[in-house]
Order: structure tokens, then sequence, then C-alpha cells
């Protein structure tokens, strides 16, 4: 099933749990770190095309059922990891790089208009892939085009423009992999990008659970409401089941209070979704990605 020959790291059953948020969920099939882009692209040429395959960033905005993930998880590490400034505006971004990487290498070139990529808790190729964004700014605003790696191994960069970006979706198909994205903001000074990035850190720790075993904002806002609103309308706040609890800091937040399954975390979810069905009409659709076998 597995290439003969690949220069990273390949995993069986790798315990998934340590690496998303929420720190429950089952095991990967196989769990593979490629070593460069070429081992990824050699890796994917080579295996089996009936295989699944999917790339784990951070691990914030996912649920990872009990049951574990078929196929291979891949995880890209140090070596997607760079961020370079391109030109007087423009980073060249590795996928595995973080949004706190990507905003202050913005802020130590002088460019303005990334700040708010320091809020969002994942990876160049997570927030690429769904369209991440905070604070009124989404990746579409700042994006000019990216690379991926398709399941054949083949690369590909694709402009903006075939993204198919809405909010907090893209096109993009789950086998291939984002390995590099350009964004591009606006000539700023580093002092003024720095305070506008301390405002937006502020801000989350002031109104997000960001010391709790979480994973990010769990629904999608529904045109003309606020998911958090709609879920405390519901009465949803501090609402448990097992060891999975709706945050009373933020109600848009699923926690788990200590050893809450995937199952308890996926099913409380469902029972906010009915309640605020119940109570407004509203059918609320997940933001958090949920994977794998229950």
């Amino acid at each position: 099933m597995v290439p003969p020959t690949f220069r990273g790291k390949l995993t069986p059953n790798a315990p998934l749990a340590p690496l998303v948020w929420f720190k429950s969920g089952g095991t990967a099939d196989w769990l593979f770190e490629p070593k460069d882009l070429a081992d990824l692209q050699d890796f994917l040429a080579n295996l089996a095309p009936e295989v699944p395959v999917m790339a784990l960033g951070l691990g914030s905005n996912l649920i990872v059922r009990d049951g574990g993930v078929p196929g291979v998880v891949i995880r890209l590490g140090k070596a997607f990891a760079k961020v370079k400034r391109t030109d007087e505006t423009t980073l060249n971004c590795g996928g595995g790089a973080s949004g706190i990487l990507v905003s202050s290498t913005a802020r130590d070139n002088g460019i303005a208009g990334l700040e708010f990529l320091r809020s969002i808790p994942g990876t160049v190729g997570g927030f690429v892939r769904m369209n991440g964004g905070a604070y009124g700014r989404e990746v579409k605003d700042v994006l000019v085009d990216c690379d991926v790696v398709i399941r054949s191994g083949e690369i590909a960069t694709l402009p903006l423009s075939e993204l198919g970006y809405t909010y907090r979706h893209s096109d993009l198909t789950d086998g291939c992999i984002v390995v590099a994205a350009r964004f591009r903001g606006e000539p700023g000074e580093p002092a003024a990008i720095q305070a506008e990035m301390d405002r937006i850190s502020a801000a989350r720790e002031a109104s997000q659970p960001l010391r709790s075993k979480t994973g990010g904002s769990t629904f999608k806002n529904p045109d003309g409401h606020k998911a958090w609103e709609l879920v405390d309308k519901a009465g949803c706040r501090g609402l448990t089941l097992g060891g999975a609890q709706v945050s009373e800091k933020h109600t848009n937040f699923l926690i788990n209070t200590g050893e809450a399954t995937s199952a308890e975390i996926e099913a409380l979810g469902e029972e906010v979704r009915s309640r605020v069905k119940d109570t407004s009409g509203v059918a609320l659709e997940w933001e958090i990605k949920r994977i794998g076998r229950p």
C-alpha cells in the first residue's frame, strides 16, 4: 500500500490526539512527515491511488473521530515552515508555517494588512484551504496564489481566482496538499503593525478560551447572525455532555474538560445545533472539520 522508498518519517497506527487541539480521537492508519517537497511528491506519486490522503496542520479546527483516520495523514514539518519576502509587499510562505510566523515576518519587513493572520491558530496550508479569517479580513483578501501537490504527486500553482473562495470554504479537493502560498499586504510601519497585532491578541485573550482544549470557532456565522448569540439564546452556555462542554467564555467554542471522547464533543455540537434550530429556526453549519471513522 505504501511506497517502498521515501526519505521522511512514516509511522503506522499513529496517535493523532496529541497533534490536535481537542486532544481526543483515534489513530491514523499511517502518518507521513515528508523530508521536503520532492519527498512528498515522490511519496504521493508512488502511493496506491485508492489510498485516501489528507493534510494535518496544527490540528486546531479539527475533530478526529475515535475510530481513527483511514489512509495517510500528511504533516508538513520544518522544511515547509519558512517565510520569506519576495518583494516590498509580498511574502512567500510554506504550507507548514504558522499564522504567527507569517504576521511577525510581515511586521519585520514593514508589510501591513496581514496582522489578522496572527489570530488564526493554524498553518498556511489550513487557512488557505478554508479561507480562514478573523477581525474583518479573510485569506482571500491577501492571497495572490498558492502551490498545491495534487494526489498524483504533481505540483500546480493556483491563482486566487481558481480557488472558489466563499465564507470558510474553497474548492480545493481533499487529496491535494497546500505546500506554499503568496500573501500580499501594503507598506506599513513595524511599530503600528505590532500595535495592531497586540490589539488582536488582547481581544482574543479576553473573549476566547485559549487556554482550554478546544477547536476554535465551532459553527459558521449564518447570514445576518452571529453563531455565539444563537447558541447563547438557545440556553447552551456551559452545556455539558460527558467530558465535553460549551464554553462559558465564548459559546461558539466547545471544550474538552478532561477526558472527553471525540464522540462526546461531536454529539454536544449536534445537540447545540438541534437546540438552536428549535429556538431560532436557524440551521448552524459546522466550521470545525470532522474526519475519520466514528
